[in-house]
């Protein structure tokens, strides 16, 4: 997140007047929406969208992958829909626990890897949700994987999960983070700092911590703590990567180098200039696009705290959908 969009500046005010054409954009498209001249697909499964409204990355793929766990766990059959930003590929497109990142995206891969369910991309959230269904006609529940903003796609409920930074300065883009106005109507706030101001949605916390074992390219777990004391080079492409560097310190890790790349960075042409006898640890997102060419990286996957009352409270709410059939109606978004 830009300095200037953590706290209001003379740099944002700057902006302000910008943010006001865009507060207008988002208001005619939701009423188009809401009014009935733009159409929403309306899936014939219960949807969950996991989103967020302030730009950047919050968290919403390990969200994610925690909440398709916890479904699979109930016995449901979750698949998972996704934008796939950052992939060469156009349409729809299914993904494969051995697909390329560059071709599904490098968070639709992880979720396909971690969960070993269903995921399918496309720019259009509803095509790709009656894609999957088509070819997995038992799936009961799909997550959206981002979306908040994709109107086009009817939702049942609503995750908003914010980061540290909860709403910066407050402002819409590009005076600020925002995507949307805030506070606005959703089912559940997941806040992995203070929680944002205004927001009226059931509120729960969430800690992020690195697991206790790396993955090597071949599947190999390596415990971090034989990785303390040991000549370490640290790369993130991620929207945040001074966080997995400060987390790495904090358990005992100490990198000789750090490289903070832009998130969905795609390592093509990246060529460090390191000590090759320095190991590479990366994030668990970065790992498959890294391994093809550093396939002695380490990629140390992250997890998710989250308080089992959210889960219950889900729970119920998912229950409440009644698995309706097409027929019923949408929930408005918003």
């Amino acid at each position: 997140m830009p300095p200037f969009w953590a706290q209001r500046s003379a740099a944002g005010l700057a902006l302000w007047p910008l943010s006001l054409g865009y507060r207008a954009l988002v208001a005619v498209r939701r009423w188009l929406y809401r009014a009935g001249w733009r159409a929403r697909t309306r899936l014939p499964v219960p949807v969950i969208v996991v989103g967020n409204v302030v730009a950047g990355g919050a968290g919403k793929t390990p969200v994610v992958i925690a909440l398709v766990q916890h479904l699979q766990a109930r016995g449901l059959r979750p698949g998972v829909v996704s934008r796939g930003y950052g992939r060469r590929s156009r349409g729809t497109q299914h993904v494969q626990a051995d697909s390329s990142a560059h071709a599904v995206g490098d968070e639709p891969l992880l979720v396909a890897r971690r969960c070993a369910v269903p995921v399918v991309v496309s720019e259009r959230r509803g095509d790709a949700g009656r894609a999957l269904l088509a070819r997995h006609p038992d799936t009961d529940v799909i997550v959206s994987d981002d979306g908040l903003q994709h109107l086009a796609l009817a939702r049942d409920i609503e995750l908003c999960v914010f980061g540290a930074e909860g709403v910066g300065n407050g402002w819409l883009l590009p005076a600020g983070p925002l995507r949307e106005p805030w506070p606005r109507a959703v089912d559940f706030l997941l806040c992995a700092g203070a929680v944002p101001p205004g927001g009226s949605a059931p509120t729960f916390a969430l800690e992020r911590r690195l697991a206790d074992t790396a993955i090597a390219a071949d599947g190999r777990r390596v415990p971090l703590a034989d990785l303390a004391g040991q000549a370490l080079v640290a790369v993130a492409g991620t929207a945040r990567p001074e966080e997995f560097f400060a987390m790495l310190r904090a358990r005992g890790l100490a990198p000789a180098q750090t490289f903070a790349l832009p998130d969905h960075f795609d390592f093509d042409s990246w060529n460090p200039n390191t000590d090759k006898r320095q190991r590479l640890v990366c994030t668990e997102k970065d790992a498959p696009k890294l391994w093809p060419r550093f396939p002695d990286a380490l990629a140390v996957p992250l997890e998710l705290a989250i308080a089992p009352a959210f889960f219950a409270a889900l729970d119920e709410r998912l229950a409440q959908t009644g698995q309706r059939p097409l027929s019923s109606p949408a929930r408005p978004p918003g």
